[in-house]
């Protein structure tokens, strides 16, 4: 710099061109104003005080008079499903249960409706052939499969199980059933009857001008495609179903529809929708577009007075009367498993598996053609042939295993523009191995039901998403249990280099398939030890099989807790050991010996699955928990769909696992709370109880006896979740929890994650 000139002095504050200096933060102490100081200075203190003035005015004036004569009866409460929409005012006993499918005329050619399989299909030639699975002599309970098919070696892995609990309830086993069951269904002619004699005659619809229809009128039409009627089912597991759509405007169109009939069936008119209130009861695991775009259809396109969006698990505790419990939500395409804590759901217990009363049914079909259904023209993508195997499935499914007998039923098929037409039906353990896919999913075709599906993204340009910009986006999509079931997918990372001196972790590490020598309390699948078509397994006392690999098997002491069993006198001393041992266990922990227990790993994924050749994992070594950003994008892992295929059990499990230590499993496994339509099955309390026994029993220090939880007197188990989000409506405190159509206009997204703590 030349001689003369001084140094000029750095300009901080970036405004050249002028002579204005930012001013300092104010001081508080000297500051006078209470602006946002209280709650009462907040937008939405200031909407509810204008609305409470708006109404005092209209008392005064005349304008309005209040009409509502009980508790809840301006509150909707609306709880859409896959299969089956529920619906009505908070004030009544029961819902209006209406099937959530529409029918719009359309003027192109409809192509013919096609079933989307979702189970494994044998071979052609084996369709309808003699059943594979035959018992050799000798051991009635064996299972020798005699074919080469890959559907056969799964159903026979099935069969084991059951063979297995038989044995171990002492129930005998007919031989020769199939064949038995074959021969007379082969033969069987149907009985025709008039429809003067037919009770439950069902009146066809042959012609209608209708733009749409919908509920139980779309599934009576008697030819939807040559009536030009597209049939649509909108929601499909907990989420808008874009297979069957080009658009999400055409799915929220459809869903509109159904609710303004649905409505109108309740006699309430659009005219009215500004008086109501609703309780919108969402899945646990939910997605904010499919949440968000439902609020926005109530508040701003059908006009309602406000909205209320409530979880399905936390809505079926208020139903249940209970504060704490596992709800384990069984419906017909997925099945929702999470914990409720105190009035909040755990989110990180959150899981999703994507099977449920459909796969039943399906795979219910799939067993009864093997044995020669009578019933030869049988094609589950009509509605009237479907409600035939949903009527079966009711009737013959059970899980309890001395219900399993050679017996005959019948059945009616009701055509349109044919008289009814009675069955007769033989059949032995089908009834029993169609609702066992739950506990062994090995049959179910997961990458097939999914395929078409497509995923909605939002909007870039939206408010929040610059407020949560930051956020992990993945650490929201899944959730501890998910990482916990899909652990032994990632690959062994090699163990860090820690000092002696570094603290213990505060979060369980992710780690590889336990063996023998790994330790931990996640219940994780693994594949079998050979692909060929006789596969060793070695069932436990409870029909949970365990690898013939030295894995540690469950003793039958310890699945006698599980058992409504008579126990003998010297059982009392058993436990007394037990317990006694598990206080010297205790006691050594302490001193630092480790004596934790190898994992039970159970083996539960596809016959065809290879196996994975990761080493070993010593129980010295502690690896760093994996980011779940890193694992889903560097492995190439999707964590959610491949959390969806776990048997329902471990599912069960892995979920109280995520809740936190021994203390939380015990806790959460002794309130089982099961609901929805396929908790109906009989026998399913049991079948969970002494799985899950068998699973906790040597994994969990003194773990009690499972409970489930059955539902209250007189209530279905299908509508428990409305009413407990009815009872949500009829409390003063969901004075707190509404977001009005003013709200949402300013605030969006953000109104409904201002009023709900768990969004």
């Amino acid at each position: 710099m030349p001689r003369g000139i001084p140094n000029a002095k750095r300009d901080e504050s970036a405004l050249r061109y002028t002579s204005f200096h930012v001013p300092l933060a104010p001081n508080p102490k000297h500051v006078g104003s209470t602006y946002l100081k209280s709650d009462s200075q907040s937008l939405w203190a200031r909407n509810a005080v204008r609305v409470h003035r708006t109404r005092n005015v209209l008392d005064e004036t005349g304008a309005a008079t209040p009409t509502e004569t009980r508790r809840g009866a301006k509150v909707i409460v609306l709880h859409p499903g896959s299969r089956f929409l529920r619906i009505g005012r908070a004030s009544d006993v029961t819902p209006l249960t209406v099937p959530n499918v529409i029918a719009r005329k359309q003027f192109a050619p409809v192509p013919p409706q096609k079933y989307l399989p979702g189970i494994s299909r044998p071979r052609e030639d084996r369709r309808r052939s003699t059943p594979s699975i035959t018992p050799p002599t000798g051991d009635e309970y064996a299972v020798n499969i005699a074919s080469d098919d890959p559907f056969d070696a799964k159903v026979a892995a099935i069969t084991v199980s059951l063979r297995d609990r038989m044995r171990f309830y002492k129930l005998r086993v007919t031989t020769n059933a199939a064949g038995v069951a074959t021969a007379f269904n082969e033969q069987f002619k149907p009985e025709k009857i008039p429809a003067e004699n037919d009770p439950f005659h069902v009146d066809w619809i042959t012609s209608s001008d209708e733009p749409y229809l919908v509920g139980e009128k779309a599934l009576r039409l008697a030819n939807p495609e040559e009536m030009g009627y597209a049939v649509r089912w909108p929601i499909y597991g907990g989420n808008f179903n874009t297979r069957d759509y080009p658009s999400p405007q055409f799915i929220l169109s459809d869903i509109e529809a159904i609710l303004r009939e649905s409505l109108r069936m309740k006699d309430i008119e659009p005219s009215m929708y500004k008086e109501y209130s609703v309780v919108l009861v969402i899945p646990d695991y939910y997605d904010r577009l499919y949440v968000e775009s439902l609020s926005r259809l109530l508040l701003i396109d059908m006009g309602f007075k406000q909205i209320c969006a409530q979880q399905e698990s936390l809505a079926a505790t208020y139903g249940a009367g209970i504060s704490n419990a596992c709800v384990v939500d069984m419906g017909a395409v997925k099945t929702s498993i999470a914990c409720v804590d105190d009035g909040m759901v755990i989110a990180d217990t959150r899981m999703v598996l994507s099977m449920g009363g459909n796969d039943i049914t399906e795979f219910l079909y799939v067993l009864l053609e093997k044995i020669g259904f009578p019933y030869s023209d049988c094609d589950l993508a009509r509605s009237y042939d479907w409600s035939v195997m949903e009527e079966l499935k009711a009737r013959l499914c059970t899980l309890a295993e001395g219900d399993v007998a050679l017996n005959l039923y019948d059945f009616s098929v009701r055509r349109p523009g044919k008289q009814t037409e009675k069955y007769g039906l033989r059949a032995y353990d089908e009834i029993i191995l169609a609702p066992m896919c739950l506990f062994e999913p090995r049959v179910i075709e997961f990458e097939q039901k999914r395929a078409g599906m497509r995923f909605l993204m939002r909007a870039p340009d939206m408010a929040e998403e610059m407020v949560e910009q930051s956020a992990d986006k993945f650490s929201e999509r899944y959730t501890q249990a998910m990482m916990i079931s899909t652990q032994h997918l990632f690959p062994v990372l090699p163990p860090p280099i820690t000092l002696d001196h570094a603290p213990p972790m505060a979060t369980p590490p992710l780690q590889t398939p336990a063996t023998t020598e790994g330790q931990s309390l996640a219940v994780t699948p693994q594949p079998p030890a050979s692909g060929s078509a006789t596969t060793p397994v070695t069932p436990t006392a409870e029909g949970t099989p365990t690898p013939a690999n030295g894995a540690k098997e469950v003793k039958d002491e310890d699945v006698e807790m599980a058992d409504a069993i008579p126990k003998d006198k010297n059982d009392s001393a058993e436990a007394d050991k037990e317990k006694a041992s598990d206080e010297k266990g205790s006691l050594d922990k302490g001193k630092g010996k480790d004596i934790d227990k190898p994992l039970e790993v159970i083996d539960v994924d596809e016959l065809d699955t290879k196996a994975l050749t990761a080493p070993a994992v010593p129980a010295q070594a502690h690896h760093p928990p994996i980011p779940v950003s890193m694992a889903y994008g560097a492995f190439n892992i999707d964590v959610s769909f491949e959390a969806s295929k776990l048997p329902l059990d471990v599912a069960i499990f892995n979920s109280a696992r995520a809740a936190g230590g021994d203390e939380k499993i015990r806790k959460y496994l002794q309130a089982v709370l099961v609901i929805g339509g396929t908790a109906l099955v009989p026998g399913m309390a049991h079948a969970l109880e002494s799985r899950l026994q068998a699973i906790a029993t040597p994994l969990v220090p003194n773990m009690e006896k499972v409970q489930i939880i059955p539902p209250p007197k007189d209530v279905d188990p299908r509508v428990l979740a409305w009413k407990g989000a009815a009872v949500l409506g009829k409390m003063d405190g969901v004075a707190d929890l509404w977001v009005t159509p003013a709200d949402w206009e300013i605030f969006g997204m953000r109104a409904l994650k201002e009023r709900c703590f768990y969004l």
